[in-house]
């Protein structure tokens, strides 16, 4: 296990979500944050753009190779998937779609939970299809804390429901339960 880490992926619905959560954590989060949004593959991506603005934690798009450091919110780029490798770095790949998506959610949680082990908060929101529920498992497998938006809460409800159906997560919540929780697991350092 190499520190802690937070893993978020999404789809329909789940910008709303975030842009609920992610101005909300604390400036000090001990953790990276890693997100997965299952985006158009043929423009760029304006969520960097969006949430700079808004949130108190550095935000950019990931790039290959690139450290994790606590602390800083990363981005899927559009059409790649991104892994969490040893180090822990950030690794890029044009591997084929996995439910259909690039980036897939289950690839970011799966490789993940190889690294961080018990030190991984995964969390699945909204969405349209059953990308992250394979991921889900295998975090639980590892040891990693496992963390459901209510399907009664999200806009598009078959990735929780997909979830469900495969674990029972350590939480299952509404979306503004997230930001406060995600502060509680991952306390920032101090001096």
């Amino acid at each position: 296990m190499s520190g802690r880490a937070i893993a978020i992926g999404g789809s329909a619905g789940s910008i709303e979500v975030l842009g609920q959560a992610l101005p909300a954590l604390a400036p000090a989060l001990g953790a990276p944050v890693i997100v997965v949004l299952h985006l158009p593959r043929e423009q760029p991506s304006l969520l960097c753009d969006i949430f700079v603005r808004r949130c108190r934690l550095a935000v950019c798009e990931a790039q290959d190779k690139e450290p994790l450091e606590a602390g800083t919110i990363y981005f899927a780029p559009p059409d790649y998937h991104v892994l969490v490798d040893t180090g822990p770095t950030l690794a890029l790949s044009i591997a084929p779609p996995v439910h259909f998506s690039r980036p897939s959610i289950d690839v970011l949680f799966e490789s993940a939970a190889d690294v961080y082990g018990a030190g991984l908060t995964a969390v699945l929101l909204s969405g349209a299809n059953a990308d992250g529920a394979q991921g889900l498992v295998a975090v639980q497998r590892a040891g990693g804390r496992t963390i459901v938006q209510s399907p009664e809460s999200a806009r598009a409800p078959a990735m929780p429901e997909a979830a469900l159906r495969l674990l029972q997560p350590n939480h299952l919540l509404a979306p503004e339960a997230l930001a406060p929780l995600l502060n509680q697991l991952h306390p920032g350092r101090t001096p």
